[in-house]
């Protein structure tokens, strides 16, 4: 389902604002869509925990204990390295035995925002008593499929099967996108989300970037062009490259249209083994309310 939503204009000249004097707008847009679609107050915290990162600590993060409007409870699990996602989790039994079920992602671009819940299969340990909690995911998490989702870009608001076929679409691109940075040769790891622009974008988009940025040799005299919309795409260089799969994606400008609107989750794929060995180890987090 497609919404036009006459406020866009109202709601964007305020982003632009706080764009210009914070030096960040997604935020701003971020905690809008939740207030939009109400998932701000959907879950209400009963018991926070937080693990902070020094020497000896494997993650920055915060387990919340958290109640639905039906009662219901559930952990989420946040890594302030990756603030885009949320991991949610089945309340552990008596033996500490908890199941992670889904994924929750939320970032802002400068036109909208993109939200999607991925289902998860995988099995932890989480035990609470007195004043901490001690969680570990030692087998790893499988990614399964996003099951839900929407999409907010300028005055449009896209929901139900046409958003939840966009967001497959889009994460298969991803992947293929993500799996052929992995096969690079000296492909770095355990990037901040700055330093992962930083590499990455000069070599997927030299066309767009300052020429002290550029790969060397990337543009040679008998490369051939072709336009789309306002880029000339040199596609000799897509041809050298990038393998089959993904050259029609850049040179029709799919690929720089992802990487505008979704960085965060391009980001978050490419870290997602990082983040499970984050995980793997025991990691004691202390009650803070």
């Amino acid at each position: 389902m497609v919404k036009r939503q006459g406020y866009a204009q109202n709601f964007f000249l305020p982003c632009l604002f706080v764009m210009l004097f914070s030096g960040s707008c997604t935020s701003f847009v971020e905690k809008a869509g939740r207030a939009l679609d109400g998932s701000a107050s959907e879950n209400k915290p009963v018991g926070m925990y937080r693990a902070e990162k020094k020497e000896g600590a494997a993650a920055d993060m915060e387990l919340w204990e958290v109640q639905n409007k039906a009662g219901n409870r559930s952990i989420i699990i946040i890594l302030k390295d990756y603030p885009s996602i949320k991991l949610r989790g089945s309340l552990p039994n008596d033996s500490g035995e908890f199941y992670v079920t889904s994924l929750e992602y939320l970032a802002g671009s400068y036109h909208g925002w993109i939200e999607y819940r991925m289902d998860l299969f995988g099995a932890g340990n989480l035990i609470l008593v007195d004043n901490s909690a001690i969680l570990s995911v030692p087998d790893g998490i499988e990614q399964v499929q996003i099951s839900s989702g929407s999409i907010k870009s300028y005055d449009t608001r896209i929901t139900g099967n046409e958003a939840l076929g966009r967001l497959r679409d889009r994460q298969e691109r991803i992947s293929a996108l993500v799996e052929w940075m992995g096969q690079q040769e000296n492909a770095p790891q355990n990037l901040s989300r700055n330093e992962f622009e930083y590499y990455w974008k000069p070599l997927l988009f030299p066309e767009i970037v300052s020429r002290r940025k550029q790969p060397e040799d990337w543009k040679q005299e008998s490369d051939q062009w072709i336009r789309t919309g306002d880029i000339r795409w040199n596609k000799s260089y897509t041809e050298r490259v990038f393998p089959e799969l993904l050259r029609e994606i850049r040179n029709t400008g799919t690929m720089l249209r992802d990487w505008e609107e979704a960085l965060p989750w391009i980001y978050v794929t490419y870290e997602w083994e990082n983040i499970l060995e984050l995980l793997e180890g025991e990691i004691v987090l202390t009650w803070i309310k």
